[in-house]
């Protein structure tokens, strides 16, 4: 979560003080309990478990964990397909793109992506890596709770310096203090402190980054911050108390308690269980009898009140049922985006603000790669989001092909979901089409060769024909 300071309070940026690092640390832990809160939902560590009766008997908890189904749902929509870049007109992104493949930015990307499912804000870190006697930029999805970054008051929200602090343990597993990661425009400062209230810090290590900027970046998922099942957690709470409670009512069902009544057995009277006789003795005489002590509950009252909190729970975090009978596996492509036009809004709102994320990665990189002239620039990139969603992959090879008289095929290629690199795609091609053209060149060669051949051999046989009936006239 970032943090808002005035810029004049922050002072050096590049070296802020030890008072406004604490500052910043004791804001950022007011928010440690509704991160935990929504982690441990995520990792199933639900309230409903931890419910007891206040008497001695046992109570069956259950828990059905929709936020992990709300998050793994929606990640997998948004990030399946990976993120696609087109580059400005006559700029070069290529060191970039092979920046990405050695970082295995794919997966990179989901792991932010589920980060920004559960908390509502995922943050990255840029460094350099030394790999193979060679220097290269690396990226690292970081725990909200532990990292945070400081920007100043203004509309523009500039970023001034980003905070990481991990907890330091021996060798026997006892606290030994924290590290405090300072990321700055232009410095990586290290402290060792025993306390986050950041009194008497030590600092152990500084040394530039050279990525002329703070080397984190923020992600958001919407304005608010919120996780994709943050705004369901009453409901999933709900569903789960049900359930248990279903569970619950069936076993005290089958130990329900045998009332008799009418008459008194005997100390020495003795039925095992299942005797007959133990309900058909009292009831020889009038106004005895036994029955069976149950609670009465309809089971399909219960049935359709599940089935209301399971679709208001999908309903508020626009993630589709799919097991649905409404998403039949005999429907097109087309029709399910009708169905899951609630999911393609919230997508809209998802990709957006990683889109923003994603620029000042972009940025980053540049600064990076450029110290060892490498000539990129970003400026202009376009960054297509394409959702794993069904599709008529048919119907967008046409639209691709009846669009060619007035879109370029650079950008019409970026509508198949398979396609990380339309310009590479182009570039196969051309040089298809080039030995299209010299295979036929070569086919057209050989026949006009042949065709020569049967030339000269019907002028061979004519001339030959004629000197046989000069021959003869002779």
């Amino acid at each position: 979560m970032a943090i808002k300071i005035d810029r004049e309070l922050a002072g050096d940026i590049n070296n802020p003080s030890a008072e406004v690092i604490a500052y910043c640390i004791k804001e950022h832990q007011k928010e440690l309990d509704r991160l935990e809160k929504l982690s441990n939902t995520y990792d199933g560590k639900h309230d409903i478990l931890n419910r007891k009766k206040e008497s001695n008997e046992q109570l069956t908890n259950v828990m059905v964990n929709n936020a992990k189904y709300v998050t793994d749902m929606n990640v997998g929509f948004t990030f399946g397909n990976p993120i696609a870049y087109t580059p400005g007109k006559d700029k070069n992104i290529d060191p970039v793109i092979e920046a990405f493949d050695e970082m295995g930015i794919k997966k990179h990307d989901r792991e932010i992506g589920k980060d920004l499912s559960v908390f509502g804000i995922g943050y990255e870190l840029h460094y350099l890596s030394i790999l193979a006697d060679k220097t290269v930029p690396r990226i690292a999805c970081i725990d909200p709770r532990g990292m945070f970054l400081v920007v100043d008051d203004t509309v523009e929200a500039h970023s001034l310096f980003a905070v990481r602090y991990i907890r330091k343990f021996d060798l026997e597993g006892k606290e030994k203090g924290w590290n405090i990661e300072v990321y700055t425009p232009q410095w990586l400062i290290v402290y060792r402190v025993q306390q986050l209230s950041f009194s008497d810090p030590e600092r152990i290590k500084i040394k530039p980054h050279y990525y002329k900027d703070v080397p984190v970046v923020e992600f958001r998922n919407n304005e608010e911050k919120q996780g994709d099942f943050e705004q369901a957690m009453s409901l999933i709470n709900a569903y789960n108390v049900l359930q248990s409670d279903r569970i619950n009512d069936k076993e005290a069902f089958i130990d329900a308690i045998l009332v008799l009544y009418g008459f008194n057995l005997e100390e020495t009277t003795h039925f095992e269980a299942g005797d007959k006789n133990m309900l058909e003795a009292p009831a020889k005489a009038e106004g005895v009898g036994a029955e069976w002590l149950t609670k009465t509950f309809s089971e399909k009252d219960v049935d359709v009140l599940s089935k209301s909190i399971e679709r208001d729970i999908h309903k508020v975090t626009y993630t589709p049922n799919l097991n649905d009978e409404n998403f039949a596996g005999n429907i097109s492509g087309e029709a399910m985006k009708y169905k899951l036009f609630g999911l393609l809004q919230l997508l809209v709102t998802k990709t957006g603000y990683f889109e923003d994320g994603v620029k000042k990665r972009l940025q980053l990189l540049e600064n990076i790669l450029n110290v060892s002239n490498k000539g990129v620039d970003v400026s202009g990139t376009k960054i297509n989001f394409k959702p794993n969603l069904p599709i008529n992959k048919k119907d967008i090879v046409e639209m691709i092909r009846d669009s060619q008289e007035f879109i370029p095929l650079l950008i019409s290629l970026g509508w198949l979901d398979d396609i990380d690199d339309p310009q590479e795609v182009i570039e196969m091609l051309n040089q298809q089409k080039e030995a299209d053209m010299k295979r036929a060149q070569r086919a057209m060669g050989t026949q006009s060769e042949d065709s020569h051949n049967d030339l000269d051999d019907e002028l061979e046989e004519e001339i030959d024909d004629d000197n046989s009936n000069v021959s003869k006239e002779k």
